[in-house]
């Protein structure tokens, strides 16, 4: 569901610094939003602050939104500290796997290169099979 950001309401929230918001913003220019803010039926902000932050940012008018209906405040709380504390980075070995992965797939060597063309060869040859 979306919603429009300036409906949106903010309490007094746990977090006071968000951070530095550009590669938040970048990704949400580049991906979208994957996981959608949290919100209350009466619009209040439970979860999300960044991303919401990070969307105004660039200018988006709606943001995709999750609702939770009728939560109490201690639920609201609850919610807010879970979403910020069962978060897990990437270990420093991890995180070398996944850019060492991106890379590879980004700049492909010789002969993945020639595989990589001989795939879209065939895709586009059923492809037009299919067509006749």
């Amino acid at each position: 569901m979306q919603m429009r950001i300036d409906e949106i309401i903010l309490r007094k929230r746990i977090r006071r610094d968000l951070g530095n918001l550009q590669g938040l913003s970048e990704s949400l220019e580049k991906h979208g939003l994957i996981n959608p803010i949290v919100v209350t039926h009466e619009k209040i902000l439970i979860a999300g602050e960044r991303r919401l932050e990070s969307a105004k940012l660039l200018g988006w008018e709606t943001i995709p939104v999750r609702i939770i209906e009728h939560p109490d405040r201690i639920q609201e709380l609850e919610i807010e500290i879970d979403e910020n504390i069962h978060r897990k980075a990437f270990t420093i070995d991890e995180a070398g796997d996944a850019f060492t992965m991106l890379d590879k797939l980004k700049n492909p060597g010789f002969f993945r290169r020639i595989l990589i063309a001989i795939q879209r060869f065939f895709k586009k040859l059923k492809g037009f099979f299919k067509k006749s």
